[in-house]
């Protein structure tokens, strides 16, 4: 009788607990606010936490350098914020392998205003793939945090800024690919950008 009466509690809350709470208890967070624990290193660009946040920035070689996760991730929605402290040029790949620190796979473009944050470049491919239209770069804070957003399923990507839709693609190749979450650092030298509230929801 006990158990069939927590058995009926444990039904009662579940239809009682709003669909957007039940989705937002699904995200796992992929950094933990103290270490890169979960995530692999690529170049010898610096990747370090302070005060809870991710920082990239560039090293003496002011080369490319990524920080990928260790687990792959195929059809997901990944929430993130991030600021850009000095030039901002950086990205967040998503399916992406890397050897050393060339890299396959897509990246959301993290840029500076009117380098089209939101589009989607393939790497050492096709190059971009879609740009945002010119009017939403308003959507872009630069010097502040920004909340970005990422959902892939199957060959369909968008992606969100601030609450603004920038980009809906639907792509083959991009709908094969498997691989990892990846942030990148870009070359050129002067670069800091901090992240933070990485998390990640499979579908």
């Amino acid at each position: 009788m006990k158990l069939q009466y927590l058995l009926l509690l444990c039904l009662l809350f579940q239809m009682c607990t709003p669909r957007s709470a039940q989705k937002t208890s699904n995200y796992k967070a992929l950094f933990n606010g103290k270490n890169l624990e979960g995530w692999i290193e690529h170049g010898e660009e610096k990747w370090y936490v302070e005060d809870g946040q991710l920082i990239c920035e560039s090293g003496p070689k002011a080369a490319y350098g990524y920080l990928s996760t260790a687990e792959f991730y195929d059809n997901f929605e990944l929430e993130l914020e991030f600021k850009q402290d000095a030039n901002g040029n950086s990205g967040v790949f998503f399916r992406s392998t890397l050897e050393g620190t060339k890299i396959s796979g897509w990246q959301v473009e993290v840029a500076p205003p009117q380098k089209y944050t939101g589009g989607i470049y393939e790497s050492y491919g096709r190059g971009w793939l879609i740009k945002p239209e010119a009017e939403k770069d308003k959507a872009l804070k630069m010097g502040e945090w920004n909340s970005m957003k990422v959902r892939a399923e199957g060959s369909k990507i968008t992606t969100w800024l601030n609450g603004e839709q920038m980009i809906q693609l639907e792509d083959e190749k991009i709908g094969a690919g498997k691989g990892a979450i990846a942030l990148q650092i870009h070359d050129g030298g002067g670069i800091k950008v901090r992240w933070r509230n990485i998390k990640i929801r499979k579908i």
